[in-house]
């Protein structure tokens, strides 16, 4: 065999896709965010659910979720190349084809809605039935490459989970599941527009009219503030709700505390200052962004596990 054909076979050798090929394109860092919303959603909820069909209920959120990144990377393909973040995913990389992502994308979002259904509940199913169709179509194929706001109304769809996780044990929605919501949805712009920030001209040279390319990064820093501060009102206002109580209050103090600290040093800097030290400060409120929300959920969990022996909520 010649070493030219021996070159080919590496090469198809190398470029086939493996599982984790094929499993990154499910977005498993998104999928992981969504599993977790979802399971403080239902074991929230003041309604006993047996540990079967929680458990089935979480693995088919999971499975939308996935589906969802899957019909995402399907659709942005072209910009993912652009972006320096984005072209290792498996399609620009060349080890799925975009025909293999929508296909995978649609079998695992119709097997998701309808086997959560089956699990839980038809009421759970259309959530998740709605929130895929509201990331693939209203944010995804329409806001992102439409409007600067994409990430302002598209962030409804990765707040929808504790609303799903909720209405598995409850069979609908509340007061509570929409606060739970309204945290999600309030966290998401200050924690993507940080990510835009240091992010520098990726959007840009993609043509994606994020915030920071279409009014600039004064702009977007103003933003995140506003936000911020929106945020920390909410956030600290479910500590007096029926799932919040002191262990929430504390931590919702000390998280906005910071948070707003945060977002208040990114504000008061010029760009020539962001540049000079590669964009520390934003990255730092962006790794913050991450431990804020997971902090929020586990204390609203830690109070629904301390209800039963008297010492959770008020």
């Amino acid at each position: 065999m010649s070493d030219a054909s021996i070159n080919t076979q590496t090469r198809k050798h190398e470029d086939e896709a493996s599982f984790g090929d094929y499993f990154a394109l499910l977005k498993p860092r998104v999928m992981s965010l969504v599993v977790f919303t979802a399971a403080v959603g239902l074991l929230a909820a003041p309604v006993a659910v047996h540990p079967m069909i929680a458990f089935a209920s979480i693995l088919f959120i999971a499975v939308g979720g996935g589906a969802s990144g899957a019909l995402n990377m399907w659709w942005d393909a072209d910009i993912d190349r652009v972006m320096k973040r984005t072209k290792g995913r498996p399609i620009p990389s060349g080890k799925v084809t975009e025909g293999e992502a929508f296909s995978i994308g649609i079998t695992l979002s119709v097997f998701a809605v309808v086997m959560l259904g089956l699990a839980a509940n038809w009421v759970t199913a259309g959530l998740l039935a709605f929130t895929i169709f509201f990331y693939v179509v209203i944010y995804t194929m329409w806001l992102k490459r439409w409007t600067p706001q994409n990430i302002v109304i598209g962030g409804a769809a990765g707040a929808f989970p504790p609303m799903i996780g909720w209405a598995v044990a409850t069979g609908g929605i509340s007061v509570e599941s929409v606060l739970m919501f309204t945290l999600t949805f309030m966290w998401t712009p200050p924690h993507f527009w940080a990510l835009c920030l240091f992010m520098k001209s990726d959007y840009k040279d993609a043509g994606v009219p994020m915030l920071h390319v279409t009014h600039g990064r004064k702009s977007t820093r103003n933003h995140i503030l506003v936000y911020t501060l929106l945020l920390a009102l909410i956030a600290v206002g479910i500590a007096f709700t029926d799932i919040g109580g002191p262990v929430y209050l504390v931590t919702a103090l000390v998280m906005n505390g910071l948070f707003v600290a945060g977002a208040v040093a990114i504000w008061r800097r010029d760009e020539t200052r962001a540049e000079a030290d590669n964009y520390k400060r934003e990255k730092a409120f962006f790794a913050l962004s991450l431990l804020y929300l997971f902090l929020h959920f586990g204390a609203i969990l830690a109070e629904a596990a301390l209800k039963p022996y008297g010492l959770g909520g008020w």
